[in-house]
């Protein structure tokens, strides 16, 4: 399967679907024309012998190092391999192939002079299965993410490591394997691939997929506490939400009435309930839930537009001119990146509470302790809260904010960076973290709602909890949990049996 991909004009829902997909991608016929054309005029202005930063000059601090023209060719290649400086894990091929199709978008809107060829071997990497070993490491996120990119276009030119079809090998090896040519970079060509906030931005997009997705599994797991917590269902009317206005807080109340409709254990409590009101990890849900739909929302909206940004410098603009500005600054990308933080966090800390509250029989209104069907013989589930506790308090060490931590660089040149990258890359490891205190929560819920019988839950939340069972057997027993918690913690992240909720269960800006 081939994606077209538009430079300029690509869509969040697009770079989902290459993200989550396995398919090759190709930039949209009329990009070609725009390469080729910025590349003609960056060519021209080499032969006027005026001095470029970046062309024939030396970078950041040594840019008033003027470089003959016979040298190009070799200044572009020591680029390369001198920020090949990365350090780390590899970054997850997901994400790599996601920073080579981000990269071929900025190139492809002809204002970075590149050759077309250029960008036709990125797009072979994909075609071919080629995907470049990039230490997930280094980046500062100014002056674009250097190191990553490096590792990136060593590729390019035969060098460093790939892996060819899952196999860790010598990028020239790879190549020829492939059938395809390394690629003598030319002027400006190296700074082109170098520069830009590929590696920080594809990094925040699969931080905020993965967010999206474990945000609306939470409005489920929500409601599978709320049943076995014999909550009430009055906070979720309709109105309430209307009556503030927010778009996320009225979708996610309208889900939890619709996951709870028809509940025997709901109307069983309508009257006579002696609780006035529920504590605020049941009753403020849609609040929380859905200021955190509506800050990713907004945290989309940015990365889609950076997604379709030429980042790059400098840029050949199209009255020709080739001017020196600062697109490779990834300060939107860190401030979304800390948003999408903050919000994983914020569904972490409600979700620990509702488990808090239903391992309590202080306030789980009748469940037994810690869930467990003979409590004191039995523990039940007694340090899976403990475990949602520590990974709740991990992930909100993570969301401190990256963005306003700067350092100088590159001998003061770089004085003020964004930290992008790595703002970005936290966001894996925060999901990884709320997936497994989600799945806490999922096993809680369904074994509060099957000890409430013989009442029984809504059909939907019912389907909810057969799904759950294929991973996660009720818990009649003391018995190692780690393995249902990483089963179901696996589910959600990668599956959309608990995460159905209408047309949102990817994220859409139209």
């Amino acid at each position: 399967m081939t994606i077209i991909l538009t430079p300029g004009q690509v869509s969040l829902e697009q770079l989902e679907d290459f993200f989550e997909g396995e398919a090759y991608f190709e930039l949209s016929p009329d990009s070609a024309a725009l390469i080729e054309k910025g590349a003609s005029r960056l060519r021209e202005r080499i032969k006027s012998q005026e001095t470029i930063y970046g062309v024939n000059t030396g970078f950041g601090k040594l840019a008033s190092v003027r470089i003959d023209d016979d040298k190009l060719a070799q200044l572009q290649r020591n680029l390369v391999r001198s920020h090949c400086a990365g350090f780390g894990d590899p970054l997850p091929t997901k994400v790599v192939r996601l920073i080579i199709a981000l990269k071929c978008l900025s190139l492809g809107r002809g204002a970075s002079g590149v050759r077309l060829e250029v960008v036709t071997l990125l797009q072979d990497l994909i075609k071919f299965d080629i995907i470049p070993v990039i230490p997930a490491q280094g980046s500062v996120g100014a002056s674009g993410d250097l190191a990553p990119l490096a590792h990136m276009a060593a590729a390019l030119i035969g060098e460093g490591e790939v892996f060819y079809k899952g196999v860790r090998m010598a990028s020239n090896k790879a190549l020829s394997s492939a059938g395809l040519t390394p690629i003598v970079l030319q002027a400006k060509e190296g700074l082109a691939l170098l520069n830009g906030t590929q590696a920080s931005t594809a990094l925040a997009l699969a931080g905020l997929f993965g967010a999206w997705r474990l945000t609306i599994a939470s409005i489920t797991t929500t409601a599978l506490s709320i049943d076995a917590a014999m909550g009430s269902s009055a906070p979720f009317h309709d109105e309430i939400h209307q009556l503030r206005g927010h778009q996320g807080q009225i979708s996610s109340a309208g889900r939890l009435r619709q996951l709870l409709a028809g509940s025997e254990i709901r109307m069983s409590h309508q009257e006579g309930d002696e609780r006035v009101q529920d504590p605020y990890c049941l009753r403020c849900a849609p609040q929380v839930i859905g200021a955190c739909m509506d800050q990713l929302t907004f945290a989309g909206r940015v990365l889609e537009t950076e997604s379709n940004a030429v980042t790059d410098n400098p840029l050949v603009l199209s009255d020709g001119q080739i001017v020196s500005g600062g697109n490779f600054h990834a300060e939107p990308v860190a401030l979304a990146a800390d948003q999408i933080a903050l919000c994983i966090s914020e569904i972490g800390c409600i979700s620990q509470r509702r488990v808090a509250l239903l391992v309590d029989p202080a306030l789980s209104f009748g469940l037994p302790a810690f869930l467990a069907p003979d409590p004191g013989l039995k523990s039940g589930l007694m340090i899976a809260e403990v475990t949602s506790a520590a990974l709740m308090s991990e992930n909100k060490a993570l969301a401190n904010p990256r963005s306003v931590d700067s350092t100088p660089t590159s001998a003061n040149q770089e004085d003020h960076v964004s930290m992008a990258c790595h703002a970005a890359r936290r966001l894996l490891e925060m999901n990884k973290n709320l997936s497994a205190i989600l799945s806490v929560e999922a096993m809680a819920g369904a074994q509060g709602i099957e000890l409430r019988a013989p009442l029984t839950t809504s059909k939907s939340l019912q389907e909810a909890i057969e799904c759950i069972r294929k991973r996660c057997p009720t818990l009649n027993d003391d018995r190692m949990v780690s393995a249902d918690i990483e089963a179901l913690a696996d589910l959600l992240r990668n599956s959309t049996e608990l995460v159905v909720f209408g047309e949102t269960q990817r994220l859409t800006l139209s």
